[in-house]
C-alpha cells in the first residue's frame, strides 16, 4: 500500500548528505548494515542510526535473511511526491566523487558476496582465493607482474619514500633510481634496500631531478603527486628523464572530498580528474596517455585510486 507523508518529515530525513549517500546505494541495490559500512567507509553505529530515520520515515524497507537484515528503497510503495523529490536529491548527490566513490565500492563488495555464493556451490574450487591468500600472501597475484618489466630497464622511483616499490621493481630490472627529498625517507629507503646492489637511493625534489635527461626507461610516480605544489611541473620533469620511447606511470587519488586530509597529512591536492592529468601529461610531450581506475579494496579506507601511463614519443621535449 502506497503511504502519504508530510512533505517536510520526507525532506528532512533527507537532508543529511549521509542519509542521500545511503539512499543513492539502496536505490541500486539490497544490502546489510555491514556490507553499506564498508561501502560508505562508516561505523556501524553510525549507518545503523541513519537507517532507521530513514526507515521511520518510509524511506527503506528490511527483510531478515537468516540472521541478516537486508534494507532497500520500497520502490513502488514511495508516493509520487516522494519519488520526484528523491528524483531531485539522487541528481545533485549522485554527481558527487563521495556517491562515485560509494558505488564503486559496493560494486566490489557485490562481487564479494557473489564469490561468497559461488563458493558455496564449488566446494574447493570457490576456496581457492582464501587458501592462496592464506599460503602465498594477498599479494601474490600482483607482486610477480613486475618480470614483464625488460630486465635490461632503468627506471626511477621519483618520490620513493621509504624504497617500498623500488624493492618490488629491484629483481626485475636493470637498475632502479630512487629519488626523496625526505632524509628520514631516505635513510629508511637505505636500510630496506641495502641489499639490492643495483639500486640507487638519491637525494632530490622532483621539481629538479638529480638525474640526467633522457637516460631511464620508466618513471614512477606512485601516490606522490597529490603532496606536491605544482603537479604539471613534476610531470615535466619527469617527462625529461625519460629516454624516446619511455613510459611514465602515476599512481595516484581519483578527485574526493576529504578535505581533512589537507591538516592530517598534508595533501595539497584532493586527487585528480582525468581532463586535469590528460592536459598536463600532453603538455610534457607525453602520448598515448591511458587512465585506468582501480578496483576499490573493500577493507581500504582511503579514497579509489587510478593508474595512469603515458609514453615519450619525441626525441627532444619542449616544454
Amino acid at each position: 500500500m502506497i503511504q502519504t507523508r508530510p512533505f517536510f518529515d520526507r525532506l528532512s530525513a533527507l537532508a543529511d548528505p549521509t542519509r542521500s549517500r545511503l539512499l543513492l546505494l539502496l536505490d541500486r541495490h539490497e544490502l546489510t548494515v555491514g556490507e553499506l559500512c564498508t561501502a560508505l567507509q562508516l561505523p556501524q553505529s553510525t549507518v545503523s542510526r541513519h537507517l532507521k530515520t530513514l526507515a521511520d520515515e518510509g524511506w527503506v524497507t528490511a527483510r531478515a535473511e537468516g540472521t541478516s537484515r537486508r534494507y532497500a528503497m520500497p520502490g513502488a510503495a514511495l508516493d509520487a511526491g516522494a519519488r520526484r523529490l528523491w528524483h531531485l536529491v539522487r541528481d545533485q548527490v549522485g554527481a558527487t566523487p563521495s556517491a562515485r566513490n560509494d558505488l564503486s565500492r559496493a560494486e566490489r563488495v557485490l562481487l564479494e558476496r557473489r564469490s561468497t555464493s559461488q563458493a558455496f556451490f564449488s566446494s574447493g574450487a570457490g576456496q581457492w582465493d582464501r587458501v592462496r591468500g592464506e599460503l602465498y600472501g594477498s599479494r601474490a597475484d600482483l607482486a610477480p607482474l613486475a618480470a614483464l618489466l625488460d630486465p635490461e630497464w632503468v627506471v626511477a622511483d621519483l618520490g620513493a619514500g621509504t624504497g617500498q616499490t623500488t624493492a618490488a621493481l629491484a629483481p626485475y630490472v636493470g637498475r632502479v633510481i630512487a629519488v626523496d627529498e625526505s632524509t628520514a625517507m631516505l635513510a629508511a629507503a637505505r636500510r630496506r634496500l641495502a641489499d639490492h646492489d643495483n639500486v640507487e637511493v638519491r637525494s632530490g625534489s622532483l621539481e629538479d631531478l638529480p638525474i640526467e635527461a633522457a637516460s631511464v626507461d620508466a618513471a614512477i610516480l606512485s601516490l606522490v603527486l597529490h603532496f606536491v605544489v605544482d603537479p604539471a611541473a613534476v610531470i615535466a620533469e619527469a617527462a625529461r628523464v625519460l629516454r624516446r620511447h619511455g613510459r611514465l606511470l602515476i599512481v595516484d587519488m581519483l578527485p574526493h572530498e576529504r578535505d581533512e586530509y589537507r591538516a592530517t597529512m598534508g595533501h595539497l591536492w584532493l586527487g585528480f580528474d582525468e581532463g586535469q592529468l590528460t592536459a598536463w601529461l600532453g603538455d610534457a610531450g607525453l602520448a598515448d596517455v591511458r587512465i585506468v581506475p582501480l578496483p576499490p579494496d573493500p577493507h581500504a579506507k582511503g579514497p579509489g585510486l587510478f593508474t595512469a601511463r603515458a609514453v615519450r614519443r619525441s626525441e627532444r621535449l619542449t616544454v
